[in-house]
């Protein structure tokens, strides 16, 4: 399975976007999708997490603000990105982890301008 990343863009402070992580094969049975980031010169950092149950969890700098989620049918999970402040500015990616596998996606950048 492979991911692709899309929906980054230039945003103002206080705006929104709308990634989405497309699976090139089924996640039905993917034990967790997450959004991971890296914004420059730092490591990469856990975003939110939405596991085969819909059990969800944010990391606490995005708690509130964002929301993840999944469509099954499409293969597909989405970060909705709101209040976005200049600090969210990174490239970030999806991450798939079955019982066999962990895949990344090829990052999407994001940029806040405040």
């Amino acid at each position: 399975v492979q991911l692709q990343a899309s929906g980054g863009g230039l945003v103002q402070a206080g705006g929104s976007l709308r990634l989405a992580c497309a699976a090139s094969g089924s996640i039905a049975r993917a034990n967790f999708m997450s959004w991971y980031r890296q914004a420059p010169g730092k490591e990469r950092e856990y975003v939110a997490r939405i596991d085969r149950s819909e059990s969800i969890n944010y990391a606490e700098a995005v708690k509130g603000r964002f929301t993840i989620s999944r469509d099954n049918a499409k293969n597909t999970v989405y970060l909705q990105m709101n209040s976005l402040k200049p600090e969210d500015t990174a490239v970030y990616y999806c991450n798939m982890i079955t019982p066999f596998t962990t895949t990344w996606g090829q990052g999407t950048q994001v940029t806040v301008s405040s």
